[in-house]
């Protein structure tokens, strides 16, 4: 993390490079991409968890192999 010293170096070219009048309307611009972007993040995520949801709901309802019935065809084609 930056010091004191470092942060009023940073201001003071911030201030150079867009103007004092502009800075507000960036750090606005800034703040409003990086909630888009939080929200675009989420949208995501949430999406990824139905997506799971789905998938696991599926697989159960796949058909399943009884175990003694799969254990006994086994035996037969060894003998």
């Amino acid at each position: 993390m930056p010091g004191t010293t470092e942060m009023m170096v940073i201001l003071l070219i911030a201030v150079l490079l867009f103007g004092a009048n502009k800075i507000p309307k960036l750090a606005r611009s800034t703040g409003e991409a990086m909630g888009e972007f939080q929200k675009g993040r989420e949208e995501v995520e949430q999406e990824l968890e139905e997506m799971r949801e789905g998938g696991a709901a599926e697989g159960t309802d796949a058909p399943t192999v009884d175990s003694t019935e799969s254990t006994e065809t086994a035996t037969e084609t060894e003998t």
